[in-house]
């Protein structure tokens, strides 16, 4: 890997196709796989994470909103596009980009039977997506009846999938919560498919899923977090490879002495005599606050030095008296070795939050052999 010049995020292809065979692996070869690459591609490159995983032949993409399933068109990606939370006033732009939306109420399945119809659709692919635990979108079970009626009346849409989403699933403690959604999920499942007349594709698990419960792998997963190098436990981290690495310079080196200040409101101040290195990174570029006095830490020349004063816009501050440096050498925010769960759990978030807050300002170079 290159050193940096300059603050950058480099994505590693080669780990990424490891991690999709990986999780690959544990499936029954019948079974689909859908890569989720919203967020842009979880901190990455979404349209460059979605070419590679395309010609990796993979079944199905996610995003969130439909102006990066429209994004993922533009880069070339011709595979069924999911958007899992479309709003009803992009309808009409997800009809014109082949997007497929995830329909959770009834004001959004009769908004975009209304659409569909008034572009003369037939048979147009939606996906229903049941709420069986998480509370936060999805149809009631109870209302099963009510939504197979209003679909099997329509013949502007079809449905592509069932789905709903796991809550816990990386935590084995609430393995009875999590077989108890399972079970409701596959009722649902059943009576739908019995009911509407055909069989959609039936999908529940997540990364954290497809690894803790193949039970319920059913005729499709959707991993995001695995792609990208996380497994959501110690265990499962070890067979999975981060993708993106954080790098920077050291900008400038500082001699202080006790009683210095360091950063803005004064926020640290000195307890003796140290030297204090400037690192070209900061909030904007998704290196928040919660990093800053002590919480946080980078590597320099493979030692952990640790964030002084409040994190700053566009820089850090480090504590490197103890660390052989000088202007120009590179520092590792996160990599492969330096995981940046370890980064995020110092400050109580998850790495889901760190490597997707990454600014788009931040140059990206890619690794792919």
């Amino acid at each position: 890997m290159a050193e940096a010049h300059e603050t950058i995020l480099e994505v590693n292809l080669n780990a990424l196709e490891q991690n999709y065979i990986y999780l690959k692996s544990k499936l029954q070869k019948k079974t689909k796989f859908l890569a989720v690459v919203k967020a842009f591609g979880y901190g990455s490159d979404a349209g460059i994470i979605s070419q590679k995983l395309q010609q990796l032949e993979v079944d199905y993409f996610a995003v969130a909103y439909t102006s990066e399933g429209v994004a993922l068109r533009k880069a070339g990606i011709t595979k069924p596009i999911l958007v899992f939370h479309p709003q009803i006033v992009n309808f009409k732009t997800i009809i014109k980009h082949c997007l497929e939306p995830s329909l959770y109420s009834f004001k959004v399945l009769e908004a975009f039977q209304q659409i569909a119809k008034e572009f003369n659709q037939a048979n147009y692919p939606v996906h229903i997506k049941f709420n069986t635990g998480l509370n936060r979108l999805g149809f009631n079970k109870n209302k099963i009846d009510s939504v197979i009626s209003i679909l099997k009346a329509s013949s502007v849409i079809k449905v592509k999938s069932v789905f709903s989403h796991l809550a816990v699933s990386e935590d084995l403690k609430e393995f009875n919560f999590t077989n108890n959604q399972i079970a409701s999920f596959k009722r649902i499942a059943d009576t739908f498919t019995k009911n509407i007349g055909y069989k959609p594709i039936i999908h529940l698990c997540n990364t954290s899923g497809v690894l803790n419960y193949p039970k319920a792998h059913f005729d499709m997963v959707r991993c995001g977090i695995g792609l990208y190098g996380f497994g959501n436990s110690k265990e499962k981290h070890h067979q999975l490879t981060p993708i993106a690495s954080l790098k920077s310079i050291i900008s400038q080196i500082h001699d202080i002495t006790e009683g210095d200040s360091v950063g803005y409101n004064r926020a640290y101040v000195a307890k003796k005599n140290m030297k204090i290195a400037t690192i070209p990174v900061g909030h904007a570029d998704g290196l928040g606050r919660q990093y800053g006095n002590e919480a946080g830490f980078v590597y320099i020349n493979q030692k952990k030095a640790f964030i002084v004063g409040n994190v700053c816009m566009d820089m850090i501050m480090v504590d490197v008296t103890n660390i052989p440096c000088e202007e120009g050498n590179q520092v590792v925010i996160f990599n492969e070795d330096q995981s940046a769960e370890n980064l995020a759990l110092s400050s109580g978030t998850i790495s889901y939050e760190l490597i997707s807050s990454i600014s788009q300002r931040i140059p990206r170079s890619y690794i792919d052999n």
